[in-house]
């Protein structure tokens, strides 16, 4: 398993707890833990994210998007069962609640209230007078809400970390070191490692990130176009409140595409992450990072009376020119789970579960 973001270590547990032997690396594990803080200047995706689960309210009803949503929404509900009783619990907030900020979001909302609701999927249209105890918190305008309650917030961190520690203890091997080529050998793979030397497998899975396609390419006879990812940066923040949200506060609030994500565990409900900015390329943008805690200058005056506590950011993987994820088998033995660009965190589980049934198949997932 090559790369330890959220996706390389699913993957990693998943297969580890269906009982195979897995080897993980990646550079990040000779100097950084699995779910470190994130902070300060560039950092991985996941370490960055912020851990918003949008399956139901996922603008699709259908299509592969649609299902790899679902499935990774049960998933993560029977995974943090799972961790919590091994010892390794992830903070979990359920709900999100989506803001129409005008007339055209007003009616796309309504739309797929409908749409959902029809599939008896539980979204409730939160009209004005179900919103106004919440004021003065949420931003403005504020016509509607449609409140998502299966969908919700897990902690990064705190995922990162019980997947890599669950993993260690059914003996899953973390080695701090990068894949630099890949060679067909004997029937599997022959990794060959920055550090010298060289690992061996029957199966190789790249969840690295843009570096998957600079592999691929040297072993798919330049084809590794096909495979390219390009970086989307996001930046986010982190603020303390003069005082806390209330209680009535639904969860993770999205508002023009700007999430405000309560953090109930830290400084007795006074801390939010605010996030996240799309930005082309690797280098942030401090104009964009402003708008972002403005809200484009609507921030109401608890949010602009915050203190930033603390600044991130981080790249999200993009294929180019083709949706993602990229979930493929592009030779026999040799697996790509990478490109899940705003949604690693999400769709981990089910990409986990796509590489364990392809292994399991043989070969040449026949």
């Amino acid at each position: 398993m090559v790369g330890a973001g959220i996706v390389g270590l699913a993957c990693a547990w998943w297969l580890q707890c269906r009982g195979h032997q897995v080897l993980l690396l990646d550079p990040a594990l000779a100097g950084d833990r699995p779910g470190g803080d994130p902070g300060g200047v560039q950092r991985s995706g996941s370490r960055a994210a912020l851990g918003v689960l949008m399956a139901d309210s996922f603008h699709r009803d259908r299509g592969r998007a649609w299902e790899l949503r679902q499935r990774s929404l049960e998933l993560w509900s029977q995974w943090r069962r799972e961790l919590a009783q091994r010892g390794h619990p992830i903070p979990y907030r359920a709900g999100v609640l989506l803001l129409a900020a005008d007339g055209d979001e007003q009616e796309r909302l309504a739309a797929l209230g409908a749409r959902k609701r029809a599939l008896g999927l539980p979204l409730e249209r939160w009209d004005r007078q179900r919103l106004e105890p919440l004021q003065p918190t949420l931003p403005q305008p504020c016509l509607e809400g449609l409140h998502c309650g299966r969908d919700g917030q897990l902690d990064p961190a705190a995922a990162l970390a019980a997947l890599a520690a669950d993993g260690r203890q059914r003996g899953l091997a973390l080695r701090g070191d990068a894949a630099v080529a890949l060679q067909p050998e004997r029937g599997g793979w022959r990794v060959e490692l920055a550090g010298g030397g060289a690992e061996q497998a029957a199966w190789v899975v790249l969840a690295a990130g843009t570096g998957a396609g600079d592999l691929l390419g040297a072993v798919t006879g330049g084809d590794g176009n096909r495979w390219a990812l390009e970086p989307v940066l996001g930046q986010a923040l982190e603020l303390e409140l003069a005082a806390p949200l209330p209680t009535s506060w639904p969860g993770t609030v999205v508002w023009r595409g700007v999430n405000l994500v309560p953090r109930p565990d830290l400084e007795g409900g006074r801390r939010l992450w605010l996030g996240a900015t799309l930005e082309p390329g690797g280098t942030a943008d401090p104009d964009q990072l402003s708008q972002l805690r403005q809200l484009g200058g609507a921030a109401p005056e608890w949010l602009r009376g915050a203190t930033v506590v603390r600044h991130w950011q981080g790249l999200r993987p993009r294929p180019v020119g083709r949706p993602a994820p990229l979930l493929e088998q592009p030779a026999a033995g040799l697996l790509l789970a990478a490109g899940h660009y705003r949604n690693g965190l999400l769709l981990a589980p089910a990409s986990a579960a796509w590489v364990a049934e392809r292994i399991e198949a043989g070969p040449l997932g026949a």
